[in-house]
Order: structure tokens, then sequence, then C-alpha cells
């Protein structure tokens, strides 16, 4: 497969939209680790790490989405990046019945951030 940078995409003679949503992925990697210290720091509220994660990766991670086409497995990756990202923002939760502490379950992520999971928001400017 022959590929051609082009304008900062990358073009292959096979139309294939795989190495951008791989250089998206890259890009989405080195943003989430250039702010993690901040979303597990104990010092900033829950609020203002949210606003981080709003302002500062999803763009990174939402750039150009309007072009991917609908892969299952990119939207699995989607996923487990966001709630990784939203269990270090919210941190562990206490287990009423036992007292220990255990990681936060995809519906209580989804009920705690109160915003459309990041599929559902690629899907939706997809349509626009």
């Amino acid at each position: 497969m022959r590929e051609l940078k082009y304008f900062g995409k990358t073009l292959t003679n096979q139309n294939s939209i795989q190495e951008e949503i791989k250089s998206s992925l890259k890009a989405r990697h080195v943003c989430y680790h250039s702010v993690q210290n901040l979303l597990s720091s104990g010092l900033l509220s829950k609020h203002l790490k949210i606003k981080i994660y709003r302002t500062v990766i999803l763009p990174v991670v939402l750039y150009e989405c309007e072009n991917w086409s609908s892969i299952l497995r990119e939207e699995f990756g989607l996923r487990v990046f966001e709630n990784r990202l939203l269990r270090r923002i919210f941190g562990p939760k206490r287990d009423e019945v036992t007292g220990e502490w255990r990681k936060l379950y995809d519906e209580e992520l989804n009920d705690l951030y109160c915003s459309p999971i990041i599929f559902r928001v690629i899907k939706s400017r997809r349509i626009r």
C-alpha cells in the first residue's frame, strides 16, 4: 500500500481511512499524557478537570472526525479511551457494603459526566 502525506492527511492508493485514524489515535494519546498529571491531581476540582478534558483533549480527538467511516473497532477504542480518562477524573468509589475502593462502572461514569459519549458526538457531527 502506497501512502502520501498531504496537508497533514495520509492519503493511500486504496482510499483507506485507517492510517488517518491511527495518526489521530497517536495524537490523542500524546495529548492525554501531556495533561495526565493534572487529571490525577487532588488539588483540582472535578469540574475543572472536566473543563480541561472538554477544551484540551476533546478537540484533538474530534479533529476531522466528520470524515471517518463508522468502524466498530474504532468505536470501542474511543469508548475505552473516554472511560479511562473519566475514571482518572472521577477517581475510585467506595463500596457501601464492603467499604473497599473500586473502579466506577461505565454506567456510573456516564451519569457523572452528564454529556453524550464521544462516539455520539462524532456521529452527530457527521450528520451535519
